[in-house]
């Protein structure tokens, strides 16, 4: 064997998830041998999940597209990149010149991926006026939304300091199969693990008994969309018990401060208690130990976020972090030093500068909610969505009523996907432009090193050269952006390389770092643990935390109407996820797919016995916009009254070229849920908490 020949090992970040594992992979030529755990990595230590091995399936994918794609009939037709480069073009142009409307779609891969970000502001210049949807209004906006009015940044995120922290109170989230939300936090069970050898607890609240769950010191369930309840009932207990100190926050605190706490305190704890069904002496006993000796920790997660209330939520949770002086503490919720400083490079954020021209929805960061895009394409008018350009995203599996945005989407005059798979969204394009395999591209993680449980560096070069023809995302954005503005008479601007991009960001960033320093360190550099930064870290003019926006004092009187009201009897849908799952996008890794079936309803035996199922029976579960049949799956791990279906199935339509995934299809989720239900404040859609009817096929019924 030759040395050019001999096996080599690689060392670069898994950027499947947020967690950024630092993995070794072994190549011989192009061919991948292994894909482990870098035990030396600064932030991972070691630790990979299944998904890490799965870089080698999607680079290796027989499926995934090479070459860009047109559709001539019908049919998939290979083209060279300069004749899809001017014939997308040439049809952004006519639609300018007649005043046609284009959407953008945004997947969650994007936030992933710092070099696409580098050359996105150039393509949405170059294609003009645009209506912008991403996976922001389907996941965390009302997170961004609550910082923004309170902390004075979109992107000023707190940070669940794991390592030092005495109690960790988890609300909707599942970090063992996430790999932590919104929290980069890479080998989350043995953090975990830390935390109770040391003598602290973890406590969960979800409608289902997570895997997270499983290894809680305590768990509770609560009834879906109920969770303002439990956090004002917590807060309440603090302030009866005389328990409320937000210590050293008290002289940043604005005078919203005492307005928020009058609001609070026209509720009863009594009636919040029996509204979501947590015991009132299991909530005061909570809230004792989080505001008792030694630092705590509450954090929600997905499931707080996309529900009805999802705002009030990330609201009442930053107050309860308030009021027990853990923000921005040490072993509380902290607030990062990145070597790359997003708050710092980006504006603080909008609000409501326009709004949706279906639904009167208030724009949140420049973006209208995703939950209405069927029907801004399907809705004639002025302002209508008439082409759409997609990217590393699948909004028909993603957003609630998919099948009314299923066959929206046939009706548009032009659709273009940069994407690697013919997916349930990408098989109506019209063009399909593919990137690199995700081991012949570099990484840095841009947005997700500044949510990091510790600061850090860390730079991957290409594992594989691209192959012949190949090109990465950033390049097609960029080149495309070039041929649009030349075809519309725009001056076309030189395209500043990712790389250059980085090193300045790093230069000007508060560690003086540069790209060559980064690169150099193959295992990362670590930049320690965090710090306390307020009042310097704030970024409201007034250097205070603003407590009590107005909007979230509102939405707590529109709660308050409904706790006032019926409680209806009804089954609830709620989504859930396994760590060999990523949204809807690694179903076709053949190690990830094998095992039982994941796609199942999840019932409680207490409700799948009056109905007559039993485990594995097939049942129709419908709901106000449809309905879908899958497999039962009984359990005494879902709350009576709840069903639990996974989020990202549903590769069965016609047209989706993905040959592992269509051995388990599955079924989506968001055929249930409702596009109509929305979080008002910030758009987000309601993806949690959904009315549906549950029946075995012979049997079945559609929802009232």
């Amino acid at each position: 064997m030759s040395d050019a020949q001999a096996p080599t090992v690689h060392k670069r970040t898994c950027h499947i998830c947020e967690a950024n594992c630092g993995v070794l992979v072994e190549v011989e030529g192009r061919e991948i041998l292994s894909i482990r755990g870098n035990p030396d990595h600064v932030l991972s230590r070691g630790h990979i999940c299944p998904k890490a091995t799965a870089l080698a399936d999607l680079q290796n994918d027989p499926d995934r597209l090479r070459r860009p794609v047109k559709k001539v009939d019908g049919e998939w037709q290979e083209i060279g990149w300069e004749q899809a480069y001017s014939e997308i073009a040439a049809k952004v142009a006519a639609l300018a010149e007649h005043g046609k409307r284009i959407g953008v779609y945004k997947g969650n891969p994007t936030a992933h991926n710092y070099s696409i970000t580098t050359q996105f502001r150039d393509l949405r210049k170059a294609l003009g006026e645009t209506t912008d949807y991403s996976a922001s209004t389907l996941d965390q906006i009302p997170h961004q939304i609550v910082q923004m009015w309170m902390y004075g940044h979109n992107a000023l995120f707190p940070i669940a300091d794991i390592d030092r922290t005495r109690t960790m109170l988890i609300v909707g989230g599942n970090p063992l199969a996430s790999n932590g939300s919104v929290w980069t936090v890479p080998d989350v069970k043995k953090r975990i693990e830390a935390l109770q050898a040391r003598g602290g607890r973890l406590i969960t609240i979800d409608p289902r008994r997570t895997e997270t769950a499983k290894i809680a010191d305590e768990h509770h369930f609560i009834r879906p969309g109920t969770d303002p309840a439990f956090f004002i009932a917590l807060l309440l207990s603090m302030d009866e018990a005389g328990l409320v100190d937000p210590g050293r926050l008290a002289p940043m605190l604005d005078s919203g401060w005492e307005g928020a706490w009058a609001a609070l305190r026209a509720f009863g704890i009594a009636d919040l208690s029996a509204h979501c069904r947590i015991e009132e002496a299991a909530i005061r006993a909570l809230a004792a130990e989080l505001a008792g000796e030694g630092p705590g920790i509450v954090y929600g997660r997905i499931g707080v976020s996309v529900q009805d209330f999802g705002t009030l939520n990330l609201w009442l949770i930053q107050l309860l972090n308030i009021a027990t002086g853990s923000l921005d503490a040490e072993g509380g919720m902290m607030f990062s030093n990145p070597p790359v400083d997003i708050v710092a490079n980006t504006g603080r954020g909008s609000y409501d500068r326009f709004r949706s021209r279906i639904g009167d929805h208030p724009e949140a960061l420049g973006e209208l909610p995703t939950a209405t895009l069927g029907e801004e394409i399907a809705t004639p008018g002025e302002g209508q969505i008439r082409a759409l350009f997609t990217l590393a995203g699948n909004p028909v599996l993603s957003a609630p009523g998919g099948e009314a945005l299923d066959a929206a989407l046939e009706s548009l005059e032009l659709i273009v996907s940069i994407d690697m798979y013919v997916t349930a969204t990408t098989r109506h394009a019209d063009y399909i432009l593919p990137p690199c395999g995700p081991l012949e591209k570099d990484h840095y993680p841009l947005f997700l090193g500044p949510i990091a449980v510790r600061n850090f560096a860390c730079y991957s070069q290409p594992t594989l050269e691209m192959e012949e023809g190949a090109k990465s995302d950033w390049e097609i954005v960029a080149e495309m952006a070039r041929a649009i503005a030349s075809a519309k008479g725009q001056e076309r601007r030189n395209i500043r390389t990712p790389r250059e991009a980085l090193d300045a960001m790093l230069e000007a960033g508060p560690h003086g770092l540069d790209l060559a320093t980064v690169e150099a360190s193959e295992d990362g550099i670590d930049l320690g643990e965090h710090e306390p930064r307020f009042p310097e870290r704030l970024q409201t003019p007034d250097k205070k935390i603003h407590c009590a926006p107005e909007l979230c004092l509102e939405d707590l009187h529109r709660f308050a109407a409904g706790l006032a009201g019926e409680t209806p009897d009804t089954l609830r849908l709620i989504g859930r996820r396994h760590v060999r799952n990523n949204n809807s996008w690694l179903h076709n890794s053949r190690r990830l797919l094998k095992g039982p079936e994941r796609c199942t309803a999840m019932i409680h035996p207490d409700d799948a016995a009056p109905r007559a199922i039993s485990d594995g029976d097939v049942v129709t579960v419908a709901s106000r916009v449809g309905a879908i049949q899958l497999p039962a799956e009984i359990s005494e791990d879902v709350m009576p009254g709840v069903i639990s279906i996974p989020h990202g199935f549903g590769h069965g339509r016609d047209g989706v070229q993905l040959s592992v995934a269509g051995e388990k299809p599955g079924v989506s989720i968001n055929d249930l849920t409702d596009p109509e239900a929305l979080d008002p404040v910030s758009g987000n859609a309601v993806l949690n908490g959904t009315p549906v009817t549950v029946e075995p096929m012979r049997e079945a019924v559609a929802a009232e």
